[in-house]
């Protein structure tokens, strides 16, 4: 029995969303507390944890692929899985030999006492369970990141709306908020442990607080804004349509750390796709509420993600969803070709639209895109923005420039110093483009701004 005192080291690895992402570092955390210590995935190590998404078949598949490559690495190892894929097909992954745990999108905190049972009984474990009557949110804390600059702080799970074309709610449960005390202390300790910048972020975010009795998402951010001391920028990830209640806007428009940018899904422009995808507005609701933010927020970037070629989509449908695209000046779009989702009804759906005239369509929206970005870009040339620097410059690391991000999602890079990485530093635009802005780092002395070339 003496030598299981020994192996102490567990590599993680995440596939899919920002949600996921949190979430590793919360299974890491529980590890790190158990005195693991971390190993690169493509090391040999002690206990692999395999993230999985299952957005697209595609998600299933390289999630798949990955938890081979790990039995592979070290086939003496325990290979645990969680995530969604492992919820929703627990047997598949069961049924892949060296698998030996499976826990879904819930009780991971189980984690290392299924290790234990499994290294003691030496029997595959399935510790999935029905998601759908999960009711409560479950508590996973994340001190710190990985990444120095920019905190994700997840404040629910689930989603109710069950979009044709979506298999998450069967992946994450139904609705369920964090409880606001506990979302405030822990964006207090991610404050305290040196973030400038919290990103809200869920599966349904803007949903939060529709479980909860006279707290809605309006009262969390301004207890954000009043409670936590030092927080400078707060980021919504996403926010539906609908969810921008007049409230949600009045508190955007009189916040001095909420950022200029909000990611509101829009998935297509034309009410008749919309219906048949089961999405709860209609585009001139879509319109109206884009233009209170703009009276409430001048200069708002305002980002989303378009489905292109959703089964039945028509010419004119697509250029309903192109025209409103264009004509509302969206700032940056995720463009997605639409893919069938195994399981969800939009898979069963007649008139699935050729591969060939959705990638068409795909490439005039991303033409569109990168003219609206520019656009929108070219609006801050000569303007000094605040930046937190994150990394050396991807495009050429070993020049002394430095990428980040400004309050309204524009990337930037500059002349910078690895201290500066993390801090809020002043920018000035000097050449407004896309996808990156020049910028010279600005310095403040009395009032007067000094360029630092």
């Amino acid at each position: 029995m003496g030598n299981y005192e020994l192996p102490k080291t567990v590599s993680l690895y995440t596939l899919g969303c920002k949600v996921n992402h949190y979430e590793t570092e919360a299974i890491w955390q529980l590890f790190k507390d158990a005195d693991y210590s971390r190993e690169d995935f493509e090391k040999k190590s002690d206990v692999y944890v395999i993230n999985t998404c299952t957005v697209t078949n595609t998600g299933d598949k390289k999630s798949r692929q990955v938890i081979r490559r790990a039995i592979r690495s070290n086939p003496d190892a325990v290979i645990c899985v969680t995530g969604c894929y492992a919820q929703t097909s627990p047997a598949e992954i069961m049924a892949i030999p060296g698998v030996d745990i499976v826990v879904g999108t819930q009780d991971r905190t189980k984690l290392l006492g299924l290790i234990e049972e499994f290294r003691t009984e030496r029997k595959p474990i399935n510790a999935v369970g029905n998601i759908m009557k999960s009711r409560v949110y479950e508590e996973l804390d994340v001190p710190t990141f990985t990444d120095r600059t920019r905190a994700s702080l997840k404040i629910q799970e689930g989603c109710n709306n069950f979009c044709t074309f979506c298999i998450i709610p069967w992946a994450r449960g139904l609705m369920r908020s964090r409880d606001p005390e506990e979302v405030i202390r822990q964006a207090q300790q991610l404050v305290d442990a040196g973030y400038l910048e919290i990103v809200l972020t869920g599966i349904h975010t803007g949903g939060y607080g529709e479980d909860l009795k006279d707290y809605n998402l309006a009262r969390l951010l301004r207890d954000l804004e009043t409670k936590v001391k030092g927080l400078k920028r707060l980021r919504i990830s996403s926010i539906e349509a609908s969810q921008l209640t007049d409230e949600v806007i009045d508190v955007l428009k009189n916040s001095s750390i909420i950022v200029r940018h909000l990611h509101i899904p829009i998935q297509s422009g034309s009410d008749s796709v919309l219906k048949r995808m089961r999405r709860k507005y209609t585009m001139e609701f879509f319109a109206e509420r884009l233009e209170r933010l703009r009276d409430a927020m001048p200069q708002l970037a305002i980002t989303s993600d378009v489905i292109v070629g959703f089964p039945g989509e028509t010419e004119e449908e697509f250029m309903d969803t192109y025209n409103f695209i264009r004509d509302h000046r969206f700032s940056e779009l995720h463009v997605f070709p639409y893919s069938k989702r195994t399981g969800t009804p939009a898979a069963r759906m007649e008139n699935q639209v050729d591969e060939n005239v959705k990638n068409n369509r795909v490439h005039r929206l991303i033409e569109l895109n990168d003219q609206l970005a520019k656009e929108y870009a070219t609006l801050f040339d000569g303007e000094v923005l605040e930046v937190i620097p994150e990394e050396a410059y991807k495009l050429d690391r070993d020049s002394g420039l430095y990428e980040g991000y400004t309050d309204n999602y524009l990337k930037v890079y500059f002349r910078a110093d690895e201290s500066m990485i993390g801090k809020i530093v002043r920018v000035k635009i000097i050449k407004a483009g896309y996808p990156y802005n020049e910028g010279i780092y600005v310095k403040v002395l009395e009032e007067q701004e000094v360029l630092l070339v």
